[in-house]
């Protein structure tokens, strides 16, 4: 696709609140299923270790990718 110089700041527009509304949906479903675990008594905390382990998963997916994409 191809958009002129006039459409790009709306497209941007749109899509910076497309990605701050899915931000705040997620964050919504986090906040209720902590709030709901830790009322029903379950331990939060391996949640938080899992996801630091994904997250550094895909801190060093993205160093390798990065690298890849460099050598292109």
């Amino acid at each position: 696709m191809v958009f002129g110089a006039d459409k790009l700041p709306e497209i941007a527009r749109g899509l910076g609140k497309g990605m701050r509304t899915l931000k705040d949906a997620t964050n919504d479903i986090k906040h209720e299923i902590t709030k709901t675990a830790e009322n029903n008594g379950i331990d939060t905390d391996v949640a938080k270790d899992v996801k630091k382990e994904i997250d550094k998963v895909k801190d060093n997916l993205e160093d390798f990718t990065g690298s890849v994409k460099r050598k292109l």
